[in-house]
């Protein structure tokens, strides 16, 4: 008997587990199942196993977007979707980077606005903190180039 096959045994059995002498009964009694009934039941285990895994695998065809309605055979579809997961990972990386980047300026904005305000206010603004902020960013002017490249970048890629 193949794991799969015991899997499924297992799950059968754990369907009828309400308590343990339904399932001791249960035992006895394919104990008296000919040769031929076993076969039958097992043959019925192995075709809902089969199912269930044609299911998952059409399931999975029509989760992956260039899978989607097409025929394809199991390792396309294995393929496919590894591919997908790979190409979704990379995605999520630079829209990381994208989140970083922006909260990275976020606090620089934030930072130029609290001086602004202080200075509005009347008080005297730290010359330090202000060229340092300055610094900072115009040392981000190349980030702000990738980022208007990648939001253009983005901007095409939902769309399609």
């Amino acid at each position: 008997m193949s794991d799969d096959d015991r899997d499924i045994d297992i799950e059968s059995d754990d369907d009828n587990d309400s308590d343990t002498g339904t399932s001791m009964a249960q035992r006895n009694s394919t104990q008296n199942f000919t040769q031929e009934e076993k076969r039958a039941h097992h043959n019925a285990l192995e075709r809902k196993r089969r199912d269930h895994i044609k299911e998952s695998f059409t399931n999975l065809r029509e989760a992956v977007p260039s899978l989607k309605g097409e025929k394809a055979s199991r390792a396309q579809i294995l393929k496919k979707t590894t591919d997908c997961i790979q190409n979704m990972r990379r995605k999520i990386q630079v829209n990381q980077k994208d989140v970083n980047d922006l909260k990275h300026q976020i606090a620089i904005l934030e930072e130029e606005i609290r001086l602004l305000e202080s200075a509005k206010n009347g008080s005297d603004i730290d010359a330090s903190s202000y060229h340092q902020l300055i610094n900072c960013d115009h040392s981000s002017d190349g980030d702000e180039q990738d980022f208007s490249r990648r939001s253009k970048k983005m901007k095409t890629s939902y769309q399609t």
